[in-house]
């Protein structure tokens, strides 16, 4: 993954010139997809009750826009209140699935210092076991930046 201090960095300059926070979230996205090469679905859900809103994302179109919490990877995330590195998703019972070729599955949730989760990155490929701990470390850093936008 690149340094995810880089992308933080990118997305600071884009707010100090002015972005919106949809903008910083979007251009989150792109900077994330572009980062690694299977990185074949990257998106923000964002956190409305009980329920997951798709924000922004790139790859192939999803039938899961809106999704409950509890349910599937994303929603057990916030459930748990833990982030989830799945190496194979068809171990999973409540597995949503995005695409049909969608193998892993990374979600790091955004949450800000007082512990309330705002919303999550959620990334898919289409290799098992594709998320390693530097994934994860990056991507948190990431998130963590992005949680102070809310």
């Amino acid at each position: 993954m690149t340094d995810g201090h880089e992308i933080v960095e990118k997305l600071r300059a884009a707010r100090d010139a002015g972005a919106s926070r949809d903008e910083l979230l979007a251009e989150a996205v792109r900077q994330i997809e572009g980062a690694e090469e299977h990185y074949d679905w990257v998106g923000i859900y964002l956190l409305d009750g009980e329920v997951l809103d798709l924000h922004n994302y790139i790859g192939k179109a999803t039938d899961h826009a809106r999704i409950p919490v509890g349910v599937g990877v994303c929603g057990t995330a916030v459930v748990t209140g833990r982030d989830m590195n799945v190496p194979d998703v068809d171990a999973l019972d409540n597995y949503l699935a995005c695409s049909l070729e969608t193998v892993s599955e990374l979600v790091v949730l955004i949450r800000g210092d007082d512990g309330e989760i705002h919303g999550q990155l959620d990334l898919d490929s289409d290799r098992r076991a594709a998320f390693n701990d530097r994934d994860e470390r990056e991507l948190k850093r990431i998130a963590d930046w992005l949680a102070g936008l809310f």
